[in-house]
This record gives C-alpha cells, structure tokens and sequence, in this order.
C-alpha cells in the first residue's frame, strides 16, 4: 500500500481496567475511547480469556454509536502478550500466535493478550491483516536479570513494553537524542505498575508487574514475602493467589474497588486509610526506581513517569522528592501506546518495515551448558 493511499486502522488496547479503542486515517487519530471497567465487573469472568465476548461487543457498540462499519477497516492492531517471549518490533498475528496468546504460553495472563485476540477475530471476520507492536512479552533482558534463588525458576520480561519504549523514544527525540544512545528509567503506572531499566535502547531488567512483583496497584499485590504468603495459602487457593497477582489484588484487596479517581478523592478528604495506601504505593515504586538506578550503575538521563496515575499531581511529587536525585523526571499522564500500535503497523502496510513472524520459540534459551 502506497504512503498516499488511505489506510483506516483500528487500534485495540485491553488494560486491567479498561479497553482503549481508537480509529486512525493513515497517522490521525479519527477518534479515541477508553472505556473503564471496574475490577468487580472483570471478576465475574473467571479467566482472562472468558471477557472476550464481552469486549468484543463493547468495541462493536461504540463502533456502531461513532457510525463506523467494521467491514470499511483496512487493518486491526491489538496490543499484546502471553505467548512465548518476542524481540521488539512490529509483528503480524497469525494462527499460531493467536493460539499461544490464547493458551498463554509464556506464563502471564495479562489483558494486553486480548488485544491480539480480539484484533485476529476482527481480521479473520473481516478478511484483513492484523498486527501488533511490543507485546507485553518482548524479552531484551541480560542474563544477571533472570536468575532467582530456586533452581529451574527464573525472571522474564513482563511489562508495559510498548508503552515504555513509545515514551522513551518520545523524550529523548525531545531532547534532541537518539533512544538507542539513551539510559532510562521508565515508570508505568496504572492499573498496573512496571519500571524498568532502558539501557541504550534495550529494556534490560524490570519487575513482572502482573506475576506479583514490584508495588502493589489498584489491581494487583506486588511484592509479597514469600513465607506470608504460604500461610495465608493456609486458608484460601493458588487460584485465589493467583487471581490476586493480577486482577483482586491492591486496592481492590483492600477497598473493594480498582477505581482511582474514588480512592483519590478519599486522599483529598484525609482520609487515613487511603491516604496511607495511597502514599505505600508511591514509597513502593521509589524503590523500584532506586533498584532500576543500580541496573544502570547511576548513570540515568531521566525518570520518565508514564500512565494514567501520572494524571495525579502527588504521584510525581512524591517521586521527585525520593528519587529527584538521581536524575530529572519527566511525566508523561496516559500512555503513547495507541499512536505508537497505529504507527508502527502502518510502516508495516506501507513496506516501510519488514513485520516480524511470530516463531513460537522463547527469546531465551536458557543459561547453555550451566546447570542452573
């Protein structure tokens, strides 16, 4: 397809709180919704997997409510992850990626696989091409970020990838440099949370946010010492556990809810309760920073804060007041993913960048002739 030609895209986005649909005409964004969903509706489908009648038809609403016929789509492009761990870059969704998103693969049942999922349905309906861009899956770690202390049991890349490197390459591009010459620390903070350490347009080590990793969120427990968690394993479930790592957990744990604005406005009003789970979450993802900064052996052009708790003014406060002195930060509230997921897939139409093929093979193999 020629770059004159006009390419209409439908860009999917599933997070843990809400499906981000937007319609570009060739780089214009035609029009955006997000549209939230709160964690108690999400919990009556027992799997990941199971909301993907009910997104499908969200998409399908507001597409009829904006007078957009599916059939006029010329490429759909979902935001993804859980298959087997990828490099960077654009990639087309096929048969045997979409089956490996759906049975989850790679061990995280992450919503940003549904964006794969719902974007094939849509282009096997409708008999067009389908992409995606920097799954959540995308695995760049060096070797010293994958190792625990279990035997056979190791660390993988779990992130908000797509939107960390839309927001890494954004700012060094504002401050005149190449991302690829650049060393970051990128926070994204959300329903979910991940930072991550960018070295020199690599995203080399960060925390798997939805595996219970890191700070704890609106939706999910972070880090939890382990000998705590056996026993409260004591009275309840793996899938209970489970479920906590990535969808019941954080505020919805402990305030029945994973709306922000709500727990928010409790900030405003003094109340202690949310006021000291609020100000934990901040004290946790410091020190995740302070973790990140080491990664980089302090040497950091900048902490960029991303995602849609950016919007909150105490956020970065409290994070320019621990960790202001290792680098600049920089906020960036919301996300670059959508403009990102439409961009990259149209260099792809346009043969301006060969897509990836999805192998089926983990990025790592493993630590070669080491017994570990």
């Amino acid at each position: 397809m020629s770059e004159q030609k006009t390419c209409k895209l439908l860009v999917i986005n599933p997070g843990s709180t809400s499906t981000k649909v937007s319609l570009f005409e060739n780089e214009k964004s035609l029009f955006e919704h997000s549209l939230f969903h709160d964690a108690p509706v999400l919990l009556q489908y027992p799997h990941v997997n199971d909301q993907m009648p009910f997104r499908y038809q969200v998409i399908l609403d507001m597409l009829k409510e904006e007078g957009v016929d599916p059939a006029d789509i010329d490429v759909f492009v979902g935001r993804g992850g859980s298959a087997c761990t990828q490099p960077g870059g654009v990639t087309e969704i096929d048969e045997r990626l979409y089956h490996d998103t759906v049975a989850a693969v790679g061990g995280s049942e992450h919503p940003a696989k549904l964006g794969v999922m719902l974007a094939w349905k849509f282009a096997q309906h409708f008999h067009k091409p389908a992409y995606t861009l920097n799954p959540t899956n995308v695995d760049e770690y060096g070797e010293l970020a994958r190792l625990t202390g279990i035997k056979g049991v190791y660390r993988v890349s779990h992130s908000h990838v797509l939107n960390q490197k839309a927001v890494a390459e954004y700012h060094a591009g504002s401050i005149g440099r190449r991302y690829e010459d650049c060393n970051f620390i990128v926070a994204h903070i959300d329903g979910g949370i991940t930072v991550s350490a960018h070295d020199h347009g690599r995203m080399v080590d960060g925390n798997m946010g939805a595996d219970g990793e890191g700070a704890f969120t609106p939706t999910r427990i972070g880090s939890v010492p382990a000998l705590a968690l056996m026993d409260w394993l004591e009275d309840h479930t793996l899938d209970e556990a489970r479920l906590l790592c990535a969808r019941s957990g954080g505020f919805v744990s402990l305030f029945g809810t994973s709306d922000s604005d709500a727990i928010h406005a409790l900030v405003d009003a003094g109340d202690r309760k949310a006021t000291l789970v609020w100000q934990t979450m901040i004290y946790q993802v410091c020190k995740m920073i302070g973790e990140m900064s080491a990664v980089l052996c302090g040497q950091v052009d900048g902490i960029l804060l991303t995602g849609g708790l950016v919007r909150f003014g105490d956020v970065a406060e409290g994070i320019r007041r621990r960790c202001g002195w290792i680098a600049p930060v920089h906020t960036y509230p919301g996300e670059l993913e959508q403009e990102a997921l439409a961009w990259g897939a149209l260099k792809a139409v346009r043969g301006e960048v060969e897509p990836l093929k999805y192998t089926g093979v983990p990025v790592w193999q493993g630590f070669g002739d080491i017994d570990l």
